[in-house]
């Protein structure tokens, strides 16, 4: 299983599959307008932007469940992350990473790879995956680590 085999829907509400980046390598974070970390947005959009032309993607999936800091809807997210940080990469509807209706999606990457102590729970917004052309879960970054933390990473599976 890779993460091609699932789907999630887009922001804008269309169910997208994951397919789709076949090929490409993706970083997938959940996201959040009001936390202490929403600046890693323009890191984010920067990495984006300086290595999409190599096959580099970064897909975003707005979680609420982090002290209520992404409380808008759909549309609410994606003005906001469009107005104050001019981000360009796929934006996707707002999930759940953890509980009872955590996403298809996040129960495959926190399977694929544990955090620290081998929990396998998103403990924060900003908490970062990074997979292979080939669908595969390679890395996952706590929150704190920012977008140069991922970069150096990056060169060697480009």
């Amino acid at each position: 299983m890779t993460i091609h085999d699932f789907e999630a829907r887009t922001i804008e509400g269309k169910t997208l599959k994951l397919d789709t980046f076949k090929g490409k390598v993706v970083l997938i974070v959940n996201v959040a307008s009001r936390c202490t970390l929403t600046r890693q947005y323009a890191g984010l959009e920067d990495l984006y932007q300086r290595w999409k032309d190599k096959g580099f993607v970064i897909l975003g999936f707005p979680c609420n469940q982090f002290g209520h800091q992404e409380p808008g809807d759909e549309a609410a997210i994606k003005s906001f992350c469009s107005l104050k940080y001019s981000v360009s990469f796929p934006m996707f509807a707002k999930i759940d990473v953890n509980g009872k209706d955590t996403h298809p999606l996040y129960q495959f990457l926190k399977t694929e790879k544990r955090g620290t102590f081998w929990t396998k729970s998103i403990k924060w917004n900003f908490t970062k995956f990074l997979v292979d052309r080939d669908g595969k879960v390679l890395r996952r970054f706590g929150p704190g680590t920012g977008s140069r933390g991922i970069e150096r990473h990056l060169a060697s599976i480009l």
